[in-house]
C-alpha cells in the first residue's frame, strides 16, 4: 500500500510540474489545454510523458518549446532519474523527441526549421503577450473591486499583495502576474509600482484608457486562438461516433498554434514532411 501511495504522489508531482508549462502563444497550461495525454512513473524514478497538439502541422518552434519546457520542469524534481518525452502525431515529432532527449538546441535538432530568429526571441515575444494579458485581467478586476484609475496606476507591490479578489479568474491571475513582474525585474520590492509597461515605464492615468484598448486586442486574439486550438484538438482526437466514414476534419488554417497550422484529412499513415509551408 505504501508503494502505491508513493507512486501516486510522484505522479501528482509530475502533473503539478507540467501544469507550470504553458503554450507560448496562448499563455495557458498544457495540462488544461489537453495537450498532455499520458504520464507514467516507473519504479526507478523514470517518467514517461506523451503529448499531442491540435494539428499535425502545428508550428515546429512552439512544439519544441513546449517539449523542452516540459522536459526541464519534470527533470527538476529531485527524485526523477530520467524523463522521457514523446510528442506524437506531428510532422517533426521524431526530430523533436530525439533533440529534447539529447539536450540539443532547436537549431541543432531542426535545422530546416530554425531560420528567422532564435527561440529566445520567440520566448520573449510571447512572454510579453502573457504579461499584457495577465495585466489586463488585474486592472479590470481592481476597477470592479472599486479602485479608481489613479489608485491603480499608483499601486505598489505591497498594496497589490494585500488585495483579495472575489472572481476566480482574478485570483488565479494575481500570482501569475506577480511572477512575471518579478521575473522581468519590473517590481520586486514592496514599494515598486505594479502597473507598468513591459519596458518598465509607469502607466499614467490619462494613458490608461488607450493602454487598455491595446491590451484588449491582445486578449481577444489569445482567447480566439485558445478556443480554436481546443476545438481542433477535440476534433482531431474525438471519440468514435459510429460513423467510420467521417475520419477527416476539414478546417481552415487556425493560426492559433503558430504559422501554417491546419487540420487536413488523415489517412492510415500520415507521411513525415520536412518542408515548411
Amino acid at each position: 500500500m505504501g508503494a502505491v501511495l508513493l507512486h501516486d504522489r510522484k505522479t501528482r508531482e509530475v502533473w503539478d510540474r507540467l501544469a507550470l508549462v504553458t503554450d507560448p502563444e496562448l499563455d495557458e497550461p498544457v495540462t488544461e489545454l489537453g495537450f498532455v495525454e499520458l504520464v507514467n512513473v516507473d519504479d526507478n524514478g523514470g517518467v514517461d510523458i506523451v503529448f499531442r497538439l491540435p494539428t499535425y502541422w502545428c508550428s515546429a518552434n512552439f512544439a519544441f518549446l513546449m517539449a523542452d519546457d516540459m522536459q526541464r520542469a519534470v527533470s527538476s524534481l529531485s527524485w526523477v532519474s530520467e524523463s522521457r518525452l514523446q510528442l506524437r502525431d506531428h510532422m517533426v515529432a521524431e526530430e523533436i523527441n530525439r533533440g529534447v532527449s539529447e539536450g540539443k538546441s532547436f537549431g541543432d535538432a531542426l535545422r530546416d526549421f530554425a531560420s528567422g530568429g532564435s527561440l529566445d526571441e520567440v520566448r520573449e515575444k510571447f512572454r510579453r503577450k502573457a504579461f499584457e494579458r495577465r495585466q489586463e485581467v488585474m486592472i479590470l478586476a481592481l476597477r470592479e473591486a472599486g479602485h479608481d484609475d489613479q489608485a491603480i496606476c499608483q499601486m505598489n507591490l505591497g498594496t497589490y499583495d494585500e488585495v483579495a479578489f472575489g472572481s476566480e479568474q482574478a485570483a488565479r491571475q494575481k500570482p501569475r502576474y506577480r511572477e512575471l513582474l518579478v521575473e522581468q525585474r519590473l517590481a520586486r520590492r514592496p514599494g515598486d509600482q505594479v502597473f507598468v509597461s513591459y519596458e518598465g515605464h509607469p502607466i499614467k492615468r490619462r494613458e490608461l484608457a488607450s493602454y487598455l484598448q491595446r491590451l484588449r486586442a491582445v486578449r481577444i486574439n489569445m482567447e480566439f486562438n485558445s478556443s480554436l486550438c481546443r476545438g481542433l484538438l477535440a476534433a482531431r482526437y474525438r471519440e468514435p461516433d459510429g460513423d467510420a466514414g467521417q475520419t477527416a476534419v476539414d478546417v481552415a488554417p487556425c493560426g492559433g498554434c503558430g504559422s501554417g497550422c491546419a487540420v487536413r484529412p488523415s489517412g492510415p499513415a500520415e507521411k513525415h514532411s520536412t518542408a515548411v509551408a
